[in-house]
């Protein structure tokens, strides 16, 4: 039931060539990657403080954007004692807000990339509002990244 001629079986080219890495290209990969990670990964690791402060001054903007929507709904910033968390859930504390937004205006009050809550100030010691971390210590110092530095 063969549909070929035997003399065309013969013609079809045959293939002998075999496709794939061999054991010495592999290890020449894995090689030049580990060298690699050994040049870039102690370059980056190195600046996780660095990180840290861009990611906190990256907050404090977004929350200070955040507060102004709410003062321009609201015609007044959120009191000190309703704080950040105001930008989340409608404060039942007065002053109570009479156009707050449905779903707020932050999913929820974030926390510095310390894992402390974000300091709020109103009035404020350097402006309207204060929004500020204390940085890596936790007390006021030097390293507090706030609103006022970001100008």
């Amino acid at each position: 039931m063969n549909h070929f001629p035997s003399q065309a079986k013969s013609q079809l080219p045959r293939s002998t060539d075999q496709s794939g890495f061999t054991l010495i290209e592999i290890m020449v990969v894995i090689v030049i990657l580990g060298i690699l990670a050994a040049v870039v990964v102690p370059n980056i690791m190195s600046r996780p403080g660095e990180a840290r402060i861009a990611k906190a001054k990256q907050d404090i903007r977004a929350l200070s954007t955040a507060l102004d929507l709410y003062k321009l709904d609201n015609y007044t910033y959120p009191t000190t004692d309703q704080g950040i968390e105001a930008l989340a859930t409608k404060p039942t504390t007065p002053p109570i807000p009479k156009h707050y937004r449905k779903k707020g205006y932050v999913k929820r009050a974030p926390m510095d990339p310390w894992q402390n809550p974000y300091q709020y100030l109103n009035p404020g010691e350097h402006g309207p509002i204060d929004i500020y971390s204390l940085g890596p210590d936790q007390t006021p110092s030097e390293d507090d990244i706030g609103n006022w530095m970001l100008e």
